[in-house]
C-alpha cells in the first residue's frame, strides 16, 4: 500500500468496509451527478446508470490502474440547454454534440499514442490547467452557498442542516477514529438527513408513492435508433451540435488537471502509467456511450479527487463498487424518490467542502509546478482566465457557437499561452 493512502489503489477492503466505502463514494459524487440532469432536463435514473457504466468502461480501458469515478459534467450545462432551446426542446443536437465530444477525446488520445504528449503540454501547461481547475471549483461556489441556505432570508432550519452535514464531515475527517475517519461524507449526509427529518423539512410521502408502479423500473433511456418502446433522438451534424464540441478542450484540461492532482495524492504517475492516451480514451468512450443512451457528458470528477484526498482511500475496488451501486440504484424506483427527498441544504453542506477542495487543487497545481507569478506573462494568463471564468463572460457567434464562462476562459487561456512571448528563463525551461 502506498504510504500516502489508508487503502491503496490495488487493495480490496473487507466486504463490509468495501460496501460502505463504495456507498460513500456514490453519495459524494451524487450531488453533481444528479444536479446536471436536473438542470438540463435529463432523467436522473439515466444519469446514474451512465455514470456507473461509464466508470466501468473507463476502468476497463485503463486496465484497473486509476481510481477515477466518472459522472455528469457541469461544463456542458449551458451548451446543452442552448442546443435544446434552439431546437424547441429536442435533445438531438445536444446528444449529437456530446457524442462528437467523446470522439474528440478518442482522436486526441490516439494522437498522444502516436506522437506523444509534448504538443499537449505546450497547449495545456500548468499555467492554463491550474486556473481552469480553480474556475471549475470556485465557479460552483454560489451553488454550494445557495444549497446551504446562506443567501437572502433563508429558513434557519436549512442553514442548521447544512451546518450539521458540514460539521460532521469535518469532525470525522479530523478527529475520527478507525473506520469513521474514512467515511466522513457518508456520515455527514446521514447526519444532515436525520437533522432535516428532526426539523421537519423532509417530505417522505413521495417515497411511499413511488412503490405504486413497482420497486424496480428500467431507466428512461433514449437511443438514436429504435429500441423497444424507448424514445429516440436523431443524430445530426448541425451547427447546433458542433457548437458543443469546443467544450471538449476545456474538459480535457479538467481531465489532465484531475489526473495530475490524483497522481500527487496517490503517489503514482497516472499520466505515464497507464498513460494519458488511455485515460482520455476511457473518458471519451464513456461520454459517447452516455450520450447514446440519452445521458449527459461524463467527466473525471474533481469531487472524486477531493474525496480520495480527504479520506485517503484510493482503492480501485471501491470505485468499481460505487459504479455497480449506481447502476443498481438507477433501476430502484424508490431510490430516486428518496434522493429527491434529501434537502438541498444537506448537499450544500457537503459541497462547500468538495468544491473548495477542487479549487484548492488548482492552486496546488500552480504551486507544485512552481509557476512564477513574477513573470508578467503568467500573471496575465491566470488573471484573464479567472476574471472571464468567474465573471460569467459570454462570446456568441450567431449560427455557429456560444462560449461562456469556463469554456471561454479555457480557450482564451490556451490562446494567450501560445501567443504571449516567453522570457529567456521560460524558454530555457
Amino acid at each position: 500500500m502506498n504510504n500516502r493512502l489508508i487503502i491503496g489503489v490495488n487493495e480490496k477492503p473487507a466486504p463490509l468496509a468495501w460496501f460502505l466505502l463504495s456507498f460513500q463514494h456514490v453519495f459524494a459524487m451524487f450531488g453533481a451527478t444528479v444536479l446536471v440532469p436536473i438542470l438540463t432536463g435529463m432523467p436522473v435514473s439515466v444519469a446514474l446508470f451512465a455514470s456507473g457504466i461509464g466508470t466501468l468502461i473507463y476502468i476497463a480501458i485503463t486496465k484497473m490502474k486509476v481510481p477515477v469515478y466518472l459522472g455528469s459534467s457541469f461544463a456542458f450545462i449551458t451548451a446543452v440547454n442552448i442546443a435544446k432551446e434552439a431546437m424547441g426542446g429536442d435533445v438531438s443536437g445536444a446528444q449529437s454534440g456530446i457524442i462528437m465530444v467523446g470522439l474528440v477525446y478518442v482522436v486526441v488520445s490516439l494522437l498522444i499514442k502516436v506522437v506523444g504528449t509534448e504538443w499537449l503540454s505546450k497547449v495545456l501547461p500548468p499555467i492554463v490547467i491550474g486556473p481552469m481547475i480553480i474556475i471549475i471549483g470556485i465557479g460552483m461556489a454560489p451553488t454550494a452557498v445557495a444549497q446551504a441556505g446562506l443567501v437572502g432570508n433563508a429558513d434557519w432550519r436549512h442553514i442548521a442542516v447544512a451546518l450539521v452535514a458540514f460539521s460532521t464531515t469535518v469532525l470525522c475527517t479530523l478527529k475520527g477514529k478507525g473506520f469513521t475517519k474514512i467515511i466522513p461524507f457518508l456520515l455527514g449526509i446521514i447526519a444532515g438527513y436525520l437533522a432535516a427529518i428532526a426539523l421537519q423539512i423532509v417530505d417522505l410521502a413521495p417515497i411511499a408513492a413511488s412503490m405504486e408502479n413497482g420497486f424496480f423500473q428500467v431507466p428512461a433511456f433514449m437511443f438514436p435508433f429504435k429500441v423497444g418502446n424507448f424514445d429516440t433522438w436523431t443524430f445530426q451534424l448541425s451547427d447546433i451540435a458542433l457548437s458543443i464540441v469546443p467544450v471538449a478542450f476545456v474538459t480535457i484540461s479538467e481531465h489532465i488537471g484531475d489526473h495530475t492532482v490524483l497522481s500527487e495524492i496517490v503517489g503514482q504517475d497516472f499520466l505515464t502509467d497507464p498513460g494519458l492516451d488511455k485515460t482520455l480514451m476511457g473518458d471519451g468512450v464513456a461520454t459517447a456511450v452516455s450520450a447514446l443512451i440519452g445521458g449527459p457528458a461524463n467527466t473525471t470528477y474533481g469531487e472524486n479527487t477531493g474525496v480520495i484526498g480527504m479520506t485517503k482511500v484510493g482503492s480501485i475496488w471501491v470505485i468499481m463498487g460505487a459504479a455497480l451501486i449506481a447502476i443498481i440504484l438507477s433501476f430502484v424506483a424508490p431510490f430516486a424518490a428518496l434522493i429527491s427527498s434529501i434537502p438541498a441544504s444537506v448537499l450544500g453542506g457537503m459541497s462547500i467542502i468538495l468544491f473548495g477542495v477542487i479549487g484548492s487543487n488548482g492552486l496546488r497545481i500552480l504551486i507544485d509546478n512552481q509557476v512564477n507569478f513574477n513573470e508578467q506573462r503568467n500573471l496575465i494568463i491566470a488573471s484573464t482566465m479567472l476574471v472571464l471564468g468567474l465573471g460569467g463572460a459570454v462570446l456568441q457567434v450567431p449560427g455557429l457557437f456560444t462560449l461562456e464562462g469556463m469554456s471561454l476562459a479555457g480557450l482564451i487561456g490556451i490562446i494567450l499561452n501560445l501567443v504571449l512571448p516567453k522570457t529567456k528563463v521560460e524558454e530555457v525551461k
